[in-house]
């Protein structure tokens, strides 16, 4: 079979399309999952690169969609030929991957492979910081930063569906458009503009209630000061880097909560990850949340799917496909 294996630290080129020996037999408990459509995340190109230390060699990826093959011992909630998807299991740049059976997200005829890949860590993170921090009131004023983002664009849908008013940050015009046509109240485009001054100007001084932050070191700063009185920082993310630090005594002023969010948290056992999975997919399935997905290439360009990502020059999802997934 063929797989994605990087051998050693770098840039999207060390990323290599080669054969591999075969996936083994299931161990008990796992089940053999023939990969058709794999999700590209920053977590990647994080280990990729070197931010995020994994053992060489390895496969890239941690969100798939596919067919079950074969089950191990044990195994009772799966059996070859189900349609299946899953998150945060490694190795998904591949042909076919091991993973846990009792992580498995049944997948019906209604979702398409392609589908099947990019909604569990984006949905299931957006379901999650939706429903565990502060809960949504039709008053209040939220912020979603890298609002043209997967994420983003799945909390500005979900933002809306509760009825808060949603102002999203966004880095261009293009994806201005697109965080509008998703449902965004208000966008900034922190290029042109200051964050913190246009939540002040559009609120009427009132600023955002609840923010969410992807983002990390160029954001926080700013997010203390767009901040509402009594309002909540959700850091889930650090794609420009770490957060500075600050004192717990500067969030008493305006008595701010600041919280962090990490997906591994909140799918601690399988009955939770299979209910958020289910939450975003009954959405999905009422046509109020819907899926972007920006580019679909096959596995053997995934060094071209971390350029794109890399470069921000993608909104919604990148889906990396089996040329020839007979399925």
């Amino acid at each position: 079979m063929k797989a994605i294996r990087i051998e050693e630290i770098g840039g999207p080129e060390v990323l290599q399309w080669e054969d591999v020996a075969p996936v083994e037999e299931p161990g008990p408990g796992e089940a053999v999952v023939r990969v058709v459509a794999a999700g590209v995340n920053f977590m990647d190109v994080q280990q990729r690169s070197g931010r995020y230390p994994v053992q060489l060699p390895f496969t890239p990826g941690v969100e798939a969609a596919g067919v079950v093959e074969s089950v191990g011992e044990g195994v009772t909630g799966v059996k070859p030929g189900d349609r299946v998807a899953y998150a945060g299991q490694p190795g998904a740049y591949a042909e076919a991957s091991a993973v846990r059976a009792d992580r498995l997200i049944p997948l019906s005829d209604a979702f398409s492979f392609e589908e099947g890949a990019a909604f569990p860590l984006q949905g299931i993170t957006a379901h999650y910081l939706i429903h565990e921090f502060r809960p949504i009131k039709k008053s209040d004023i939220v912020l979603v930063h890298a609002a043209a983002g997967g994420v983003g664009l799945l909390l500005t849908q979900w933002a809306r569906h509760l009825g808060a008013r949603v102002i999203g940050t966004v880095s261009n015009e293009e994806k201005a458009r697109i965080g509008l046509e998703a449902g965004l109240h208000d966008v900034i485009v922190y290029t042109r503009l200051d964050f913190v001054t246009e939540i002040k100007r559009l609120t009427n001084g009132h600023g955002a209630d609840l923010i969410f932050d992807s983002v990390g070191k160029t954001t926080f700063t700013g997010d203390l000061q767009a901040a509402a009185t009594r309002g909540h920082i959700v850091v889930f993310g650090a794609t420009s880097g770490l957060a500075e630090p600050v004192s717990p005594n500067m969030l008493m002023g305006r008595a701010l909560t600041v919280s962090g969010g990490s997906l591994a948290n909140f799918i601690v056992t399988p009955e939770e990850t299979t209910r958020r999975a289910k939450g975003v997919l009954d959405a999905l399935r009422e046509g109020w949340l819907k899926l972007r997905i920006d580019h679909v290439l096959p596995f053997s360009q995934a060094a071209e799917a971390h350029r794109l990502l890399e470069s921000r020059e993608t909104s919604g999802k990148i889906v990396l496909m089996n040329a020839t997934p007979d399925a």
